[in-house]
Order: structure tokens, then sequence, then C-alpha cells
């Protein structure tokens, strides 16, 4: 069946069963990831939320379980704070402690356009959070996939687009900062990681891609502003916005995750429940920029995102 941008989870998932599966996805309190996980668990998966805010994650969660009630999964909140490598670090040891075995890590959380400001290590917190964040959980964990098959997939956005990586000023320390080219590097970096993560992994069947879910009313936009909306690149180059709800929006997700093929999505670029097409126009509604896909990027940013965070993580 053809899935394209208004199909919804529950169309995406239609006669897919996911009993027995492990699937842990992060930023699982609102909006993409509570509908992620309820599509997941209805389909019969075992979901691990991993949540920022324990109180907040318990309210959005009973949709979840409900649904796994249903579907005859399991349900596990857990905290994390992906600005904080410690808390992702103690998230880690105490999944990899509990468990044996993992299938799928949807790393949809992130913060977006945020006034500057830092992680609790001291990097900038949108590529601290975004990727730094999601590059010590993912690799951390990657010992559960075991020699199996396994799914990983980074959330990123059309909004790579605003900026490339720039590994030699990740914290803004050499350039003024600014909100939306910040946002642009961690989501670059998200692609740039799923692109390295899918070369190492794929021979064993562990593949890796980033998927832009959309333009979804969340909590994602909490921190827009007026003069942040009026400098927003893609506002400025007159890009056409369509909205979703958070239905169609995850649908990427769960098609990327669950559905399309390893050789399909394996380290690509996933928007209305396709690979994108490579694009050179700001303007273009769909498409994702060449520099993201880049493999000699790739390993540059793993490189360097092991100096970063002081820890290194062999294939």
């Amino acid at each position: 069946m053809t899935f394209g941008s208004a199909s919804t989870t529950d169309e995406v998932l239609d006669g897919v069963d996911l009993s027995g599966t492990w699937v842990l996805i992060t930023g699982a309190s609102a909006g993409l990831g509570v509908e992620t996980a309820r599509a997941a668990a209805a389909h019969g998966a075992n979901v691990i939320l991993g949540v920022r805010d324990v109180e907040k994650g318990e309210a959005a969660s009973e949709v979840v379980r409900a649904a796994a009630q249903a579907g005859g999964g399991l349900v596990e909140l857990r905290e994390v704070d992906l600005a904080s490598l410690e808390s992702v670090r103690a998230f880690t040891d105490a999944v990899g402690a509990d468990h044996d075995r993992l299938d799928t890590i949807i790393a949809n959380a992130g913060v977006m356009a945020v006034p500057e400001s830092r992680t609790t290590d001291g990097f900038e917190l949108q590529f601290g959070t975004n990727h730094l964040g999601h590059f010590v959980l993912v690799n951390r964990l990657r010992p559960l996939f075991g020699s199996g098959p396994a799914r990983i997939v980074n959330l990123s956005s059309r909004g790579h687009r605003f900026s490339d990586v720039e590994l030699d000023d990740v914290n803004f320390e050499a350039t003024p900062y600014e909100p939306w080219q910040a946002y642009g590097r961690s989501k670059t970096a998200n692609v740039l990681f799923a692109v390295e993560l899918d070369r190492r992994g794929r021979d064993r069947g562990q593949r890796a891609c980033a998927v832009h879910p959309g333009t979804v009313p969340t909590e994602l936009s909490r921190y827009l502003t007026h003069e942040t909306l009026e400098s927003l690149p893609t506002a400025r180059a007159n890009v056409e916005t369509v909205w979703k709800e958070p239905p169609a929006g995850a649908a990427t997700s769960v098609w990327a995750a669950f559905v399309g093929g390893g050789d399909e999505v394996g380290g690509r670029y996933c928007e209305d429940c396709h690979v994108g097409e490579i694009v050179d126009d700001l303007a273009s509604p769909t498409g994702v920029f060449a520099y993201a896909l880049d493999p000699g990027r790739a390993r540059q940013l793993w490189t360097r995102s092991e100096e970063l965070v002081g820890e290194s993580f062999p294939d």
C-alpha cells in the first residue's frame, strides 16, 4: 500500500503485529512521542517511555497504557533528561540492567529555537539535547540489539536546511548565537548521526534513518516568540506550510521503524511515509539537502561527538 502526507499511524500499521518487540521512545510525554508510543502499543509492542518530567509522563502515558492493555504489550515509564549526560547514562544503565533485548529506538525528544542557553554539561542546548544526548543514549543501548535486526529512527526536521553542522564551533563561541541556525545544526546532526549509525550496523541488519514528521502543533513550539517566527528562514522564503495533527505527524516515524524495508530507509531521510529526495532549494516543500547525507561528514560528526561527550563507541 502507498502512504503519503495524510496517512495516520493506524493506517500505516494496519495489519502489522508488533507483539514481543521492545521499543524505546524518548520525548514520550507529549505530542508525537505519545502518539508514536500509543500506536506501537496498540499493535502489541512493549514500549519504554523516556520522559524528562515523570509526573507529566504518568498523565500522558494513560492513553499508551490503555492501548497496551488492548494490544497485549507492556509499558515502562523511565526518567531521562537529554540535556544531562549524567541523566542519560543513568537511564541507559537502568534499561540495560533490566533488559537483555531491545528492537527499536525512536529518538523523538527535542527542543526548538530556544533562547541561548546551555545543557548541564555546557553544550549549546539544541545541539546538546537534540544530538549529543541521543548520541550517548543510542550508542550505550546498541549492545541490547545483540546480533539481530534492529531499527533506529532519529527525529530530524525540514529545519536541517537552516544550517550544516559546525564541528569547530558547536557552542557558538566564535559566532553570534541565532536560534534557527542552532536548530538547523542540531537537525542536520540528527540526519548525519543516522547515516553513520546505518553504516556501522547494516551488516547485522541494524538500520538507522532520520525522519521529518511535518509541521505539527506540539509543545516543541513552546519557546517561539513573534520575533523568532519572523526570523524563520522558511517564512522569509515563502515556503508553504501544511499542518498535520499528531497521528499524521507520527506516521512517518512508525513507517520508518516498522514498515519500510531496511534497504529502503537505511541511511536515508524520510518524510510523508517515503524516502525524501535530495533538493537544493530552501523553498521546496519537501526534500533533504545533500550535506545532511554526506557519509564523510557523518563520520567526522561521530568522531567530534565522541570527543565532546568523552566516551568512545567503536563499531
